[in-house]
């Protein structure tokens, strides 16, 4: 059992178990010793839900990357691949079978094709003469992966640029199947609301595949209160700030990934007396980060500036809790010290690895360029100078920083101007292309076409409007006791979280002024439940909002969406589901242009 999924008002373990059932079933249905060729991509996401040790329980006896070219050898009766339905990786398959076929003794080769079958990839296996080797060609619907006790996402990489850049609606039904899935789970949804036309898309589907559905009627008692679809780009400005939360930060600068972060190894070397720092280990260190470790789930969705006197407090508790067995004299006392000992020297561990994590952290955020940088930002989230050219992104231009770090400057002042103006536009894309590269003009097509830069319109500017109205920025911001969401940004309110505090509380109805200046439309739906499943709350019991943000969403988001669920009057608790954990650098990534 992984116990931080189920801490919550929603027991997200029972997601995870129906999905290794489901893994089970098909690893058993290829009876004998078994090797699994993964599709990289998904290592990461399946980690999350099934161990090495599930695998080998059902003789899985050796698993190899996705490559080119020939298998290594495998004493196996099966070859199984899993692999995203891909046509490139379906090359790739052809000449793994093609080469094996070769070798020598049969092998019953499988597929399995994750999260859905694709009639496309079946007919280029069949085109390389390859479909008939294959016993079974099944698909595993692995749509939302539990993350943690209030965290679920499909890590569907592309899921952004697909929805809004190619017109692709693939993700989006994933994202219903997904939903689907939930509600087989929790039992049906009774109230729908959203805002965007993705999330009109995806209510949509669900309500079809319901009606589909109509003779399996779901008994089970629901979970949820209510669905909040959002779309991203009804917040494109979010995701372009710096995070400033402790777990928010760490994404910034060294990325998570499916709940691992990889750091530089030397700042967690055992400093040994007198070996004048040799031999320091060259492996990146790898943590997994998520609230089944204490310390992490008590800092991680605190501004980082909070971060730094928590750990303290901490290392006093320790060294007191150490000191302790001075104290003990008696053989009961000195075994309870004993029996207290594990969970002491692992909280020590953790306390080791978040002091030496702040220490890397604090380097960055107290270099000049990181506070030159939140300024500029800052400044245009409060609406200052947003219309023309702005000093420091000419610098960082002229002195070649990273591509990403000025596009990220370049969207966010286009967001917070509702455009530029044509003069500031045309200046700022000669500067980059001139400086990086005339490839980059594919780049900022895909950026206009988003709507993350863009020429103004009319000349007018509705950020100020809905800034206003939505109280995006707070001047008096207490970071380390806070009061207001604000504080996961140090004085800007991410827009989508803002969104889902009015709709809990007092309602959209306040603000229909603001939500019609905001892209897509926004709905409310209502599902009937089948009779004496109607939900009675307690007197003082919080409703459970599931929020879903199609096209991504920031840890900084999560922290804010966490930090209301939290308070004590706030009414609502939330579980947040996305298409894709992501920061503002893996974002722009996703939207650059590869050239081949």
């Amino acid at each position: 059992m992984a116990a931080h999924l189920s801490y919550g008002r929603v027991n997200l373990n029972v997601l995870r178990e129906a999905v290794r059932r489901e893994l089970r079933e098909f690893l058993d249905k290829c009876a004998g010793s078994k090797a699994i060729v993964w599709d990289e991509y998904l290592t990461g996401p399946f980690g999350l839900i099934a161990q090495y040790s599930l695998l080998k329980e059902h003789e899985v006896e050796k698993m190899f990357t996705l490559k080119a070219s020939r298998l290594p050898a495998a004493d196996v009766k099966n070859i199984i691949f899993f692999v995203r339905p891909r046509l490139e990786l379906m090359d790739i398959i052809a000449e793994n079978v093609l080469s094996e076929d070769r070798r020598g003794p049969a092998r019953d080769f499988h597929i399995l094709f994750v999260p859905r079958r694709s009639l496309l990839c079946e007919q280029r296996l069949k085109d390389l003469g390859v479909l008939g080797s294959f016993i079974h060609r099944e698909e595993y619907s692995l749509d939302l992966i539990p993350f943690d006790g209030d965290l679920l996402s499909m890590e569907s990489e592309g899921a952004f640029k697909e929805c809004y850049l190619e017109s692709d609606q693939t993700c989006l039904y994933h994202a219903a199947k997904g939903l689907m899935t939930l509600q087989a789970l929790y039992g049906t949804i009774p109230q729908i609301f959203g805002k965007g036309e993705c999330a009109r898309q995806v209510a949509n589907m669900m309500i079809r595949m319901k009606r589909e559905f109509t003779g399996s009627q779901n008994s089970v008692f629901p979970v949820f209160d209510n669905l909040l679809l959002l779309d991203r780009n009804v917040d494109l400005l979010t995701p372009l700030a710096t995070q400033l939360t402790y777990e928010g930060l760490i994404d910034e600068i060294y990325g998570i990934q499916n709940s691992y972060v990889k750091l530089p190894p030397e700042k967690f070397a055992p400093k040994k007396q007198g070996d004048g720092g040799k031999d320091l280990p060259t492996e990146a260190k790898k943590l997994q980060l998520n609230s089944a470790e204490e310390l992490y789930a008590e800092i991680r969705d605190k501004n980082f500036n909070a971060v730094g006197s928590v750990l303290s407090k901490k290392a006093k508790v320790i060294s007191a809790a150490f000191e302790e067995r001075h104290n003990a004299k008696t053989v009961g006392e000195i075994k309870q010290f004993v029996s207290q000992l594990p969970h002491m020297q692992a909280a020590r561990g953790s306390l080791a690895n978040h002091t030496s994590i702040a220490e890397l952290i604090k380097d960055v955020t107290t270099s000049e360029d990181f506070f030159d940088k939140l300024t500029v930002e800052q400044e245009f989230m409060s609406g200052i100078d947003t219309d023309k050219v702005n000093g420091y992104i000419e610098d960082c231009i002229a002195q070649k920083h990273s591509l990403i770090k000025v596009l990220r400057l370049v969207c966010l002042q286009s967001v917070c101007n509702s455009g530029l103006k044509q003069k500031v536009l045309d200046y700022y894309k000669r500067e980059i292309l001139q400086t990086y590269g005339y490839e980059h003009i594919l780049t900022l097509h895909n950026l206009e076409k988003a709507g993350l830069l863009k020429p103004q319109i009319g000349g007018r500017n509705n950020y100020p409007t809905i800034r206003k109205t939505l109280r995006l920025w707070m001047d008096d911001v207490n970071e380390q006791n806070p009061t207001d969401i604000s504080y996961v940004y140090s004085g800007y309110a991410p827009l989508s979280v803002r969104l889902a505090q009015l709709l809990a509380r007092p309602g959209w109805r306040s603000i229909e002024e603001v939500l019609r200046i905001l892209p897509g439309p926004h709905f409310e739906e209502r599902q009937p439940l089948p009779t004496g499943l109607q939900k009675k709350r307690q007197p003082g019991e919080n409703r459970v909002t599931l929020i879903f943000f199609l096209g991504g969403v920031t840890f900084a988001e999560v922290a804010a969406l966490r930090f209301l669920s939290q308070l004590e009057d706030g009414g609502t608790e939330y579980v947040i589901a996305t298409t894709k954990l992501m920061n503002g650098a893996t974002w722009m990534e996703s939207l650059m242009e590869k050239l081949v």
